[in-house]
Order: structure tokens, then sequence, then C-alpha cells
């Protein structure tokens, strides 16, 4: 029996009713057209999903496969929204949010998400900017052995997080500067580990993605293999649709 319907994003143009999709659970992926919204769908047989590495992927399989067959202006739906039927649709999220929903395609129209992580070895940064830096460097040498008080323990440990904290930043804002101007808008996350130093999703032109990979490519080569780079070129527009 079937618990309700599977929602995994909404596009705004028509698209086949039943497109060769399998989604969750393996159910064939299907296509409605409501209040002039398309939204993806499949047969939910469970009331709650558990954001299981499969189930996750399963979900975004089908936004990234319905978008390279051409259907490429989506607004994603986050994982695990089961609706009863399609009145629910309509009274909690269309009617709500129509305005905000057809900014959002506005918005999103002719363009695609990118996303770039940028990670570097803390400790051989650490180590490069002591033999760049030879006064900080004597500083900290003269200091090792002795025992220090609280306030030199503190002033050598500040001195030490600015001077790695503007290399950090002279690396993000390289990157910046040169694909920020490709970009209709940037959103700017907290980095996810102690190693990322960068974490940013772009908003580009369809089809200029491939000038966009090879300025992160130019860039990263001005660094001699210094950072690791994480660049996800295909993605749902997740970070640019949301609802505020």
């Amino acid at each position: 029996m079937d618990a309700g319907l599977y929602l995994y994003g909404i596009f705004s143009d028509p698209i086949p009713s039943t497109i060769s999709l399998k989604g969750l659970d393996s159910q064939p992926v299907h296509s409605e057209v409501i209040e002039g919204f398309t939204f993806l769908y499949s047969d939910a047989k469970q009331e709650k999903y558990l954001a299981s590495r499969k189930n996750l992927i399963s979900h975004e399989k089908v936004l990234e496969q319905a978008m390279q067959e051409g259907f490429r202006t989506l607004l994603p739906l986050r994982f695990g929204l089961v609706v009863k039927n399609w009145e629910t649709v309509v009274t909690q999220l269309i009617k709500p949010c129509e305005r905000q929903l057809r900014e959002l395609f506005q918005k999103l129209a002719g363009k695609r998400e990118v996303s770039i992580k940028i990670l570097w070895d803390t400790k051989a940064e650490l180590q490069a900017m002591m033999d760049a830096n030879l006064e900080l460097k004597q500083k900290r040498d003269r200091m090792e052995g002795k025992n220090l008080s609280m306030d030199e323990v503190i002033e050598i440990g500040q001195l030490i997080e600015a001077n790695l904290k503007l290399r950090k930043e002279s690396v993000i804002q390289a990157f910046f500067n040169e694909l920020k101007p490709l970009a209709h808008d940037v959103i700017e996350s907290e980095p996810m580990t102690e190693e990322m130093i960068y974490n940013a999703a772009f908003l580009i032109p369809w089809d200029n993605e491939s000038q966009f990979s090879e300025r992160v490519e130019a860039v990263d080569r001005q660094f001699s293999n210094r950072l690791r780079i994480r660049y996800n070129n295909f993605t749902a527009p997740y970070t640019f649709a949301q609802i505020s």
C-alpha cells in the first residue's frame, strides 16, 4: 500500500509524465503539473525515509539525471518529503509560496550551481609560513625550552594564528577574484573540516562551466600543489533555491 507521494523537485517547464528514472524503493519516477508547476515524484512506500547514504544518493540521482536529460531549471526539494496527495501540495506549498517559487525560477533560469572546497595541509602551511617569516620563526625558537608566562604563550600563539590567517586569506582571495566575475551569485559556507579553508557555491551560466573549471585549475596551479581542490560541476541548485 502506498504511503503517498514522494517529491523530488519542481521544474519550470512541463516534462514527460513518465521518464526513464527509478527513484526511492526502485519506484518509477513521474511528473505532474500542478498550478503551472511540474513536480517530479514517485509513489512513496514509506511514510518516513531514513536519511541513509543509499536513499540520499537515490534522491540526488533522480534530480541529476532529469537535469542531464535537458530539464535544467529545477527547484530541488529537501530529502524525505512525503505528501498524502496533490491537494496538500497546493495548500501547503504552492498557495503560500507561489510568488517566491516563481522568483526563484527566474533567478535560476539558464544557470547552474557549481561548488568548490579548498583544503590544505595545516602543518605544512605552518612550517612554510615560519620559513617565510624569519622574524616570527626566530621569536618562536627563542621561546622553546623556556618556562613561558601565560601572556607570552598567548602572544606567540596570536602572532602565529594571525600570520596563518593572512596566508589563508591570500589563497581564498585569489580564487574569489578569478571566479566571482564568472558568477551571477556566490554563497560562502563554513568550512566542514579543520583542513578545509574555503567552501563556496557559485551560480553560473549553464554553458560556461568549462570556462569556470579551467579558471579553477589555473588558480590552483599558482599555488604549486599546496592545495587540494574538491570541485563539483554538476549538482541540483540547493544552495540558491532557498525559500526565505
